[in-house]
């Protein structure tokens, strides 16, 4: 019984002009969309090789021994992008395009969008809209008026009277709508991956293939949560056109309004600095401290003997006797400043992973939040990325702070080197670190 009902639901949806639009909406969409996303991803690749190439740090060295300007960027850490980014841009375009390695701290490049075409402004077209916005609704247009409408032409009595159980009237609904819907969905899908493996996408690689399975089941998952709240709504309403009128105004709370709502009210719960102004607050803390060693090792020149003329030559002898007392204040306002920047380091971190923690909570109430965390996690384009990638900025400031910036001495005197073995090497930029399949999904 519950095998002909479905089929009676499948013709009844195919036999449909909202069924040629669903048709004409995959075939579209969803190709065009990756082929063109895989075509920005080959530019983006393009861009990155260039700028690590002009950016040449396997090249550069620098002498500790000689001044090096507190907001001198020595090096650089690039984002690369990744092939996954097809399916969904999530924060690739607002990340920053690299990392400015300083001994004030570390800079952020401009994101790719700071010099993105007008046609940013209006968002992105890509796989994960397509299924979080276009076919959420597409769904519920598919089952407002499943139940509703039947009750408005009387034919849910005709049915009903022939001893059909509700439960499997229901599950008719729900299970012929869904196969009808997602049939056309994966026919389309798969064409667009044969469409990105001719264009060279590397999909049989071992870390993407079962990634881009992953995605394909939460889309999957996703549409059938859709389709379950408009045939809801359809069961508890007598109108079509009220089920139709709930259905679009839940649509757009649950995926245009609550969303982005939940992070504007985090900010107001949990407000927070801007990591441009905690770059400011460590340089304003350097100024401080070289202009009281300034001041320190002027006391230490004035205290010097004088000549028959009365005038202070620091030079030979005097100069490294200079340099010497002075060694163990660099030490101290080094260590100084290294604390109050990590002090204000924590600080800010804990600010924003507080407001960022309140915001992701209050934004998943609804099925679409949770589709955007999963999808971009797995195409490695999330929150997941952007952690890996501020974390191997820290680690680079880190080695390079042991390797250069703690040796380098603002205040000496006399500069004493030798060029072959006070040259230091820039340490290389580490690799970022890619979280598993299984981590993600968990």
């Amino acid at each position: 019984m519950l095998t002909t009902l479905i089929q009676k639901e499948m013709m009844h949806h195919i036999l449909s002009v909202r069924f040629v639009a669903l048709l004409l909406m995959c075939l579209l969409l969803i190709p065009l969309t990756l082929s063109i996303n895989y075509r920005n991803y080959q530019q983006d690749l393009v861009d990155y090789q260039e700028a690590v190439k002009l950016a040449n740090i396997e090249e550069k060295t620098v002498n500790p021994k000689m001044p090096l300007e507190p907001e001198i960027e020595v090096s650089k850490l690039f984002l690369k992008p990744t092939p996954l980014s097809v399916f969904a841009k999530g924060l690739g375009d607002s990340l920053p395009s690299y990392f400015g390695m300083t001994r004030n701290g570390i800079t952020q490049g401009p994101p790719s969008t700071f010099s993105a075409p007008l046609s940013q402004l209006l968002g992105h077209l890509d796989f994960l809209f397509v299924v979080g916005t276009v076919f959420s609704l597409l769904a519920l247009l598919f089952t407002f008026d499943a139940v509703a409408g039947e009750r408005e032409a009387g034919t849910i009595r005709i049915t009903l009277s022939n001893a059909v159980p509700r439960d499997l009237f229901l599950w008719s609904k729900l299970i012929g709508g869904y196969l009808v819907f997602v049939v056309p969905f994966l026919m389309s899908f798969l064409f667009g991956l044969l469409l990105l493996v001719w264009q060279g996408f590397p999909l049989g690689e071992s870390d993407i293939f079962p990634r881009v399975l992953s995605l394909t089941l939460a889309s999957l998952l996703y549409i059938g949560v859709f389709f379950a709240i408009g045939t809801v709504i359809s069961t508890y309403l007598d109108s079509a056109k009220t089920a139709l009128i709930v259905a679009f105004t839940l649509w757009v709370f649950a995926v245009l309004i609550t969303p982005r709502i939940g992070f504007l009210t985090a900010k107001v719960i949990a407000p927070t600095r801007t990591s441009q102004s905690v770059y400011m607050e460590k340089k304003a803390i350097r100024d401080d401290f070289n202009a009281a060693l300034s001041e320190q090792k002027k006391k230490i020149v004035m205290e010097m003997p004088a000549d028959e003329r009365g005038t202070r030559i620091i030079a030979g002898e005097a100069a490294n006797k200079v340099d010497e007392r002075m060694k163990p204040f660099e030490e101290e306002y080094r260590q100084k400043f290294q604390d109050h920047a990590d002090k204000l380091d924590r600080d800010y971190k804990r600010e924003t992973e507080r407001q960022e923690q309140v915001g992701e909570t209050l934004s998943r109430i609804t099925p679409t939040s949770s589709l955007i965390y999963l999808t971009t996690n797995l195409t490695q384009t999330g929150k997941r990325k952007r952690s890996n990638y501020f974390q191997a900025g820290e680690r680079y400031y880190n080695e390079l702070h042991t390797d250069l910036f703690s040796k380098i001495v603002d205040h000496a005197s006399v500069r004493m080197w030798n060029p072959a073995t006070d040259i230091v090497k820039i340490t290389q930029p580490p690799p970022l670190e890619t979280t598993n399949l299984g981590e993600t999904l968990r």
